[in-house]
């Protein structure tokens, strides 16, 4: 691994085409950032359930660790939102633990890669809990599909509130992941929430900053101005039909497209990583998400999360590793930041021989103490 990286990331210097900018941005819900139009579209309902059902059956993308106690828990987040997650605990553990909650990639479910990164670190000890953010996967809030840079910190928040209720977890020892897009808001939770002691951003995505200036920081206050006109002409149609209309589905292949969005298709839509209940697995979200996340930058204090300590991780040929970057260089000590040798951005959602789950059981061993 490569610690503290100072090389320019391939994503920032390799020049993107404008049909693979445009993919990319429709994947995370800016289908007009390069100025392509939005059709204002009707009222179409998501494809999935609006009513919230709690399975008690494993539905992971994973299999299922003879080494850690699992069940389902729901807790309320401050806006009144029920969330529903994974609490898994390690086996014949005693005493009050350290803990931590576990969420994203942006549009996944807990039954994929924050499932798989909270076994594995109940496997190394800790009381972890995996859990759905507002209006996604089995948790609660209606419309479905919406995201809030506001609301999804705050579930982070809610989450360490739950676990620092339960009676074998030591509250001034909880630490968060958070993974793509969800890095970004576990780092924004960490700043204002100084009950977390420590941090990991792994593979990580600023939904704020992508859906604002677009991939590399490229969209103009002229194609930034033009979405926003767009998308709140888009706020009319919504209205007049009492119900929000959502993007098409995602992960949907048509050729040509960039190799990033080809390594989402492969992790959301195959065996590997499916789950029917994620946005990213063929559903989309509201055409609408983008709107405040265009006016709500969630790193502005990334540089109070000090004195704790950040753990940021990427991959090495991953597109987002920029983000990584600039946010390392933004945030003050204790901080690191640790470079996958050969690693893309997908990688780090399930490969076990790629996560250096190692290197953040240490972290979080050290911090958590």
């Amino acid at each position: 691994m490569i610690n503290e990286s100072t090389r320019p990331s391939p994503a920032v210097g390799a020049p993107m085409s404008r049909r693979s900018f445009v993919q990319g941005s429709a994947l995370i819900g800016t289908a007009a950032l390069l100025g392509a139009p939005i059709r204002l579209a009707g009222a179409t309902t998501s494809t999935q359930n609006s009513t919230m059902q709690i399975t008690q059956e494993w539905d992971k993308t994973f299999p299922k660790s003879d080494r850690v106690d699992h069940r389902k828990v729901t807790f309320k987040n401050r806006y009144g939102i029920t969330l529903v997650g994974d609490l898994y605990q390690p086996k014949n553990a005693s005493g009050k633990l350290a803990a931590i909650a576990v969420s994203g990639p942006f549009g996944a479910v807990k039954e994929q890669s924050s499932g798989l990164y909270a076994q594995t670190m109940a496997e190394r000890g800790f009381v972890t809990l995996a859990f759905d953010p507002s209006y996604t996967g089995e948790s609660g809030g209606e419309p479905r599909n919406v995201a809030s840079p506001d609301i999804n910190t705050e579930d982070f928040s809610a989450a360490v509130d739950f676990l620092g209720l339960q009676p074998n977890v030591d509250r001034e020892r909880i630490g968060i992941i958070g993974i793509c897009g969800f890095g970004g808001f576990a780092l924004s939770a960490a700043a204002v929430d100084k009950r977390v002691k420590a941090v990991v951003a792994s593979t990580m995505y600023d939904m704020t900053r992508v859906m604002s200036k677009g991939y590399n920081d490229r969209v103009t206050l002229q194609e930034r101005t033009r979405m926003l006109e767009q998308l709140s002409r888009q706020r009319w149609s919504d209205a007049e039909h009492g119900t929000p209309a959502y993007q098409p589905p995602y992960n949907v292949l048509k050729g040509g497209e960039a190799q990033f969005l080809v390594d989402y298709h492969a992790y959301y839509m195959t065996p590997r990583g499916y789950h029917p209940r994620a946005v990213n697995s063929g559903h989309a979200w509201t055409i609408t998400t983008p709107l405040s996340f265009m006016n709500f930058p969630i790193l502005t204090y990334i540089q109070e999360i000090s004195p704790r300590p950040m753990l940021l991780i990427h991959g090495e040929k991953a597109h987002s590793r920029y983000f990584s970057e600039t946010a390392y260089a933004a945030a003050a000590h204790p901080k690191e930041l640790v470079i996958v040798p050969g690693a893309s951005h997908v990688d780090l959602y399930d490969r076990l021989d790629v996560i250096p789950f190692a290197k953040m059981a240490t972290f979080f061993n050290q911090y958590l103490a």
